[in-house]
């Protein structure tokens, strides 16, 4: 008994040097942290939903105002948080070769979040990223437009007919539940080339799939966090995100859709399209001329990465996941970005009726024609669209993993030493936190489309306004987020004046329930036709 309590002293003993020796690498250094619980690092108060990650984002940042960077932990691994806009430059751009790929978030090799865009490393992400960047040019979303029109005018006859039945003249609605529906019936026809409606067909198994694979509740985030902090353990226990019944109905889609179109000569320019004509070798890169007009100001350009020929084969199993990671993006960021739109148009009336003026006077110039030509020209809609993206960014913070030692310099003036970030640490750029920086953005927490306007946006600093990234890992589908979200926008605008209604979260606060970007109590409004 007393040798049994013996070993157990000195397990404890070993355990509290250990950790003691992990916690204090970054004081030693005179790198600022908050105090790190034993284990659970610096994880507790969202562990315990006292905030949002975007909250505890934000205290990270704001807490320490003279330092560059700052220590975190993520139970006991390091994470280095990013204040200082110059090393934003340096590891998203001038030595991103330090910083090439983002952290090991999925463990299983079998599993497509694994073999995606996002979590491929090295010179196989590079290889991907050149494969499909032909994908997602201005003359490749010009011809998927018209589907998302189609896609919204499927929403709005629905609205209409819910304000009809209601016999009230209007109609209060869950606008994160109406943006995800609309997202899913667009992603469905410009990915997959289906007709869905899930206004109406409310639980179809596209839906039904795309809410499983995207909805980040309190226990995926705690599974998302085991994978990012143990991967090894976390691949022994085949720890995924997508379900055994979502990754059947993916593969079956996409694979029988390749099928179907391959057997009866069937073209039709969607993303599954594309994914066969990459896995062909026939996806080839345009000449970029210098006139070319983007989706709008937050569009991210290509980097010389992705420009490059490349003659990789790819198999079935990597397109699957290519088109598993269009699905989740298109279904979930999209979404959020444009209930957070349809939430500040609500709460500024002024902005919201502005937009509506240049909405009808384009729907009369064009004779009720909507195309990509109306997206580029309509110029307030493009400084409301940037607006939101910098006040409610869908990507909060960019991530990094270190690829080889990086001397970050001294964390601040009064430091003694540099501080060298070793290989495998992760780094964490907080876009969330700089959008709301009054060094960047004076008077950040207002809702100020005029930030955008031709006479004001060239004082916008350089890498302090990251929606979709920055650098060679920036976001490859910006213009196809934005062309989706204008669409959406105009069309509901064009019919429907939307105001606060009593369930309305004012002032806007983030639900802690979740890992994704969500008002607590849901992103109610209310919707009367315009008139």
């Amino acid at each position: 008994m007393i040798l049994a309590l013996v070993w157990v002293a000195v397990l404890i003993a070993v355990a509290v040097l250990y950790l003691r020796q992990v916690y204090s690498r970054f004081s030693r250094y005179g790198v600022k942290q908050f105090r790190p619980v034993p284990i659970l690092g610096n994880m507790t108060r969202i562990l315990l939903k006292q905030d949002h990650f975007v909250d505890d984002t934000m205290r990270y940042y704001n807490s320490f105002p003279e330092e560059r960077f700052v220590g975190k932990f993520e139970f006991i691994k390091e994470l280095v948080v990013i204040r200082d806009i110059e090393l934003v430059k340096k590891i998203a751009v001038k030595d991103f070769e330090h910083f090439l790929d983002h952290r090991s978030m999925f463990s299983s090799s079998d599993s497509f979040f694994s073999r995606n865009l996002f979590s491929l490393k090295g010179q196989e992400w590079k290889d991907m990223r050149s494969t499909l960047s032909p994908a997602f040019t201005s003359s490749k979303m010009r011809m998927m437009v018209p589907f998302m029109v189609e896609v919204g005018d499927q929403m709005m006859a629905a609205i209409k007919n819910k304000i009809k039945e209601s016999g009230n003249g209007y109609i209060d609605i869950e606008c994160k539940d109406l943006t995800t529906r609309y997202a899913n019936d667009v992603i469905a026809s410009c990915a997959f080339g289906l007709k869905v409606d899930s206004h109406n067909e409310t639980d179809n198994e596209f839906y039904t799939m795309g809410k499983l694979s995207s909805t980040f509740n309190f226990r995926q985030m705690l599974v998302f966090f085991f994978i990012a902090n143990a991967p090894t353990v976390a691949k022994i226990l085949k720890l995924d995100f997508l379900s055994e019944a979502a990754k059947k109905f993916f593969r079956n889609l996409v694979l029988d859709t390749m099928k179907n179109r391959e057997l009866n000569h069937i073209i039709r320019p969607d993303m599954i399209h594309l994914l066969m004509e990459a896995k062909k070798g026939k996806l080839t890169h345009e000449e970029i001329k210098s006139n070319d007009v983007t989706a709008g100001f937050a569009t991210v350009e290509e980097s010389a990465v992705g420009h490059k020929e490349i003659t990789r084969v790819w198999t079935d199993e990597d397109l699957i996941a290519q088109a598993v990671l269009f699905f989740i993006a298109g279904f979930e960021t999209v979404s959020s970005g444009m209930s957070f739109l349809l939430y500040e148009l609500a709460v500024n009336p002024d902005v919201q009726e502005r937009l509506a003026q240049e909405i009808k006077e384009n729907d009369a110039k064009n004779g009720g024609k909507f195309d990509f030509n109306s997206i580029q020209n309509l110029q307030y809609m493009d400084m409301v669209v940037s607006e939101l993206l910098r006040l409610w960014p869908p990507g909060a913070a960019l991530d990094r993993i270190c690829t080889k030692d990086y001397n970050l310099g001294k964390p601040n003036d009064k430091a003694k030493h540099d501080f060298i970030v070793r290989k495998g640490t992760g780094i964490s750029i907080p876009a969330f936190a700089f959008h709301r920086d009054p060094q960047f953005f004076p008077n950040p927490e207002k809702f100020d489309p005029e930030r955008f306007s031709e006479e004001n946006k060239h004082n916008i600093q350089s890498f302090a306004y990251m929606p979709f990234g920055i650098g060679p890992r920036n976001c490859i589908g910006s213009r196809f987020a934005l062309c989706e979200m204008k669409v959406m926008a105009y069309q509901i605008l064009q019919h429907m004046e939307v105001s606060p209604c009593e369930r309305t979260c004012i002032p806007a606060k983030l639900d802690t329930e979740t890992f994704n970007m969500r008002l607590k109590g849901g992103h109610w409004l209310r919707f009367r036709p315009r008139q």
